[in-house]
């Protein structure tokens, strides 16, 4: 809530960086009504790969990994399930459905958050609950070395009011109007990381809330292009803007556009994706060949097919090679090596399209 306080009690002098993109972003939330009354299929295509990306995304950012086979069947199906992190994707999905499906008529409250977290979480024993034990946030190393990243507000009542200010604090800054909706939602986004109200969950949790609040703030672009990817393919620009603003948080004496300027790049990041892709005059060959096509374009320097695997989780192996080797006999593409260690990389005819097309 210190972020959020700074706001609250003076008039926050906005960087120019970050005025830029509120600016580009405004722009985005204008035409946003044109691209969504486009082709429906289309649409349609984007709302389903987005579901699938945020739930397996969110999840692997924490280290949850499901067997792809199963992501669409988990996401879309009503599967037995076969260990704890597919129960973790399955709540995250439960937990995107119900954003999703009541937008910006789902109020920021205390209660809420902590009906993500028991969504996100599942069926385990304190799912919505509060930490019990006050554990600073460790950063461990591969050579096995660790450090203090942060220490977070107590547990206990400090945590709990914490949550409840900063819940009252988002909601009287949107009414003031004083502060841009985009970088409120940023600045509790930084507040709520800082708190780290839960045992466990509290990354997936704000990027729920993150979603949510980008409804409250006109900005409904997570349906249909997923933030969390977006998180997961920049998290180490993600950790470390965390860690510079976080520091003399407790104080109020911390930076906070570097974590806000992140946010809004995000969001920035996926309108420019989502016009692209929607902004196509000509229909694609078919839904998955786009998506597979898609994905190789934001490959940097040489890739494998378990990349484009782990980027289109709800595309087969097979659907992925045959794509690969129409890129290749039309010159876009050339491998390297054979089976599963082979290797891709786009030609100098491609070389461009390291953004969507």
């Amino acid at each position: 809530m210190m972020t959020l306080r700074l706001f609250s009690d003076a008039a926050a002098t906005v960087p120019l960086a970050s005025t830029w993109l509120v600016g580009d972003l405004g722009v985005a939330l204008g035409k946003q009504e044109l691209f969504t009354r486009q082709s429906p299929q289309r649409l349609r295509v984007l709302r389903e790969h987005a579901m699938i990306e945020s739930a397996v995304s969110s999840n692997r950012i924490e280290g949850v990994e499901v067997d792809q086979k199963r992501v669409a069947t988990l996401v879309f199906g009503s599967p037995v399930m076969k260990d704890r992190d597919e129960e973790e994707v399955c709540g995250y999905r439960a937990a995107l459905d119900l954003i999703h499906s009541q937008g910006a008529a789902l109020a920021v409250t205390e209660w809420n958050i902590r009906q993500l977290h028991r969504l996100a979480r599942g069926d385990i024993s304190d799912a919505g609950q509060y930490k019990q034990k006050t554990e600073p946030i460790i950063e461990r190393f591969a050579d096995g070395h660790s450090r203090v990243r942060f220490m977070p507000v107590e547990a206990g009542s400090a945590t709990e009011e914490a949550v409840v200010e900063l819940v009252e604090r988002w909601k009287s800054l949107l009414r003031d109007r004083r502060v841009n909706p985009l970088i409120i939602l940023a600045g509790f986004t930084l507040d709520f990381l800082c708190i780290h109200p839960f045992r466990d969950g509290n990354g997936r949790v704000s990027r729920l809330l993150m979603l949510q609040q980008a409804y409250h703030a006109g900005a409904g672009v997570g349906r249909y292009i997923s933030l969390e990817r977006l998180v997961e393919q920049n998290k180490q620009r993600y950790y470390e803007t965390l860690e510079q603003s976080s520091q003399g948080w407790h104080e109020g004496r911390h930076n906070p556009w570097p974590f806000i300027n992140y946010v809004l790049w995000i969001l920035q990041e996926a309108y420019q994706e989502f016009e692209q892709r929607v902004g196509e005059t000509a229909e694609p060959p078919g839904a998955k060949a786009e998506l597979v096509r898609q994905a190789v374009y934001r490959q940097q320097g040489s890739f494998r097919v378990a990349d484009l695997e782990r980027a289109c989780p709800a595309v087969g192996r097979d659907w992925i090679r045959n794509i690969l080797r129409q890129m290749k006999g039309a010159g876009e593409l050339r491998s390297f090596g054979h089976g599963a260690g082979a290797r891709w990389e786009k030609t100098a005819l491609n070389k461009g399209s390291n953004t969507l097309k």
